[in-house]
């Protein structure tokens, strides 16, 4: 792959990895809700489990979207369900920061491998992969076309997610009032919603 065709590769994963979408919303609301050490695992899951989702892309699925569309529209249909459900608990959570570090929030944060299969039913994140393939692949190179988009965006998904979820480990001392908390929870929610309009408006065009 050319220096240039790299270089544009990682500044498309960049783009997409470092701007509003489900998975930085719910990190950052992990990290004002259960801190930086908690949020981990999940962090951890989204950025091993995304790349995984990558490479099956690569290595047979846009074939597979291809041949039969109708499998995608009623991927992204599902997706679009999950995701307004999941927002509608985000939004309803009980606001529980912690007084002392030796108290723990109710609730849990997500676990590494609920993080990992989040990957498979976010549509930004099937829009990222196929539209990095569509865009970076190198024809007749498959296998190495997965591996260097999977690769990019291993590289640049860790410190993007470490920074959405600082910004809500920041905000936890703002936060510890619980009528802020409700309303940065619901703003959480109303931001998953926002990410998911492109989605929703593609589908409703018959995309």
């Amino acid at each position: 792959m050319p220096y240039e065709q790299i270089t544009a590769l990682l500044a498309f994963a960049l783009a997409g990895a470092a701007t509003p979408g489900p998975n930085n919303a719910m990190l950052m609301a992990s990290g004002v809700n259960y801190g930086f050490r908690r949020t981990l695992p999940h962090l951890l899951g989204v950025n091993l489990g995304f790349p995984a989702m990558v490479l099956a892309i690569g290595l047979g699925l846009m074939q597979v979207f291809a041949a039969e569309p109708r499998i995608y529209t009623v991927l992204k249909a599902a997706s679009i369900a999950y995701l307004l459900w999941l927002a509608w608990k985000i939004g309803n959570a009980t606001p529980s920061i912690p007084d002392s570090k030796t108290t723990a929030p109710a609730g849990q944060p997500m676990t590494f491998l609920q993080a990992a299969l989040f990957q498979w039913v976010n549509p930004k994140g099937w829009i990222m992969g196929i539209g990095a393939f569509a865009a970076y692949s190198i024809p007749g190179a498959p296998l190495k076309s997965a591996l260097a988009i999977a690769l990019a965006y291993l590289l640049v998904g860790f410190p993007s997610s470490a920074i959405w979820a600082g910004f809500g480990v920041g905000l936890r001392r703002f936060l510890a009032d619980p009528k802020r908390l409700r309303a940065f929870n619901i703003a959480m929610a109303a931001l998953l919603v926002a990410s998911l309009i492109p989605v929703i408006l593609d589908l409703v065009r018959g995309g």
